[in-house]
């Protein structure tokens, strides 16, 4: 449920105005909470703290949340240019480039996507904390969601948790993958043998991987993927352990090619808009070595 009447942003504070459902109200406070709670579908979490800071206003028949206050962006402003694919007063979705993770590691001596996005916050004059809503591999490129208040990340992460997030990978891959292979469903967890890998084991956590679409070329395929789960690097060792290693994985057995990092992409992420509601549809360009790589292999067709 999400709302679905008319409102506006003015400073830290949404407007709206809900009419004689609550103006006529005898006991207005307690009818507000439960509007709010109820029709508009703000966790209740939220309006609690709203309540105690004296976020929840009324301005004659104008209802305000203070639901964009000031925050400081969390992470040190970095600057590398962006490619921001959608962005409101909730949302923002970013493209990141190969090369860059999404977040500071323990050494934390690189540029990240969070440190670029607290610069182009600082540069447009945009006082919000960084809220990445997951994650992408370093050398994996596609769309990255963040939230740009509490109430975005309290209902995008409520999202995620309910698989209601859905990403579509592209991913080229080593052999002919054949049409039955529709799901692949086998837990994953850590090795032991290497800190950075994982691998299918019986007693790791449950993981599946749905292919719905397929290109298939003389000694490789094209495969469009989404996720039922998130495990780390789910798709790569799914694909690898089938026997189909996304080329130039060299971690799960990929072989070389050469741009030298695994062919993945984030190619769309579809998600309901954290306020409204709306069905958000995005779409990530395809970095110029992936597409010379499909090119390349497209240009090989499998006869069969």
């Amino acid at each position: 449920m999400s709302y679905q009447g008319s409102w506006v942003r003015r400073g830290e504070w949404l407007e709206l105005t809900p009419g004689k459902v609550l103006t006529g109200q005898s006991d207005r406070e307690e009818a507000t909470f439960k509007w709010l709670l109820e029709t508009v579908d703000i966790p209740e979490k939220l309006l609690r703290k709203l309540q105690h800071s004296e976020g929840i206003q009324w301005r004659g028949d104008r209802l305000r949340l203070s639901l964009f206050p000031p925050r400081e962006a969390g992470i040190e402003p970095m600057w590398s240019d962006l490619e921001i694919l959608y962005e409101d007063d909730f949302c923002l979705v970013v493209n990141k480039p190969a090369g860059m993770a999404v977040h500071p590691d323990d050494r934390g001596t690189e540029i990240t996507l969070n440190h670029a996005v607290a610069a182009y916050y600082e540069s447009s004059g945009i006082e919000a904390a960084v809220r990445h809503i997951h994650r992408l591999d370093k050398d994996t490129t596609g769309p990255v969601l963040y939230a740009k208040n509490e109430y975005a990340q309290l209902k995008l992460d409520e999202a995620m948790r309910e698989k209601k997030i859905v990403r579509i990978y592209a991913a080229m891959v080593q052999g002919r993958v054949s049409p039955e292979l529709k799901v692949i469903d086998l837990p994953i967890g850590k090795d032991r043998h290497h800190a950075q890998r994982r691998r299918v084991s019986l007693t790791g956590q449950k993981a599946v991987t749905h292919i719905l679409d397929a290109e298939v070329y003389r000694q490789s395929s094209l495969l469009y993927l989404s996720l039922e789960t998130g495990r780390t690097h789910q798709i790569r060792v799914h694909l690898s352990h089938m026997g189909h290693a996304i080329l130039g994985d060299s971690l799960y057995g990929g072989y070389s090619v050469h741009f030298g990092r695994q062919a993945l992409h984030g190619a769309k992420l579809i998600f309901s808009h954290p306020f409204t509601g709306e069905e958000i549809e995005v779409d990530a360009p395809w970095p110029e070595d992936l597409l010379q790589l499909k090119e390349e292999h497209a240009s090989r067709p499998f006869r069969g």
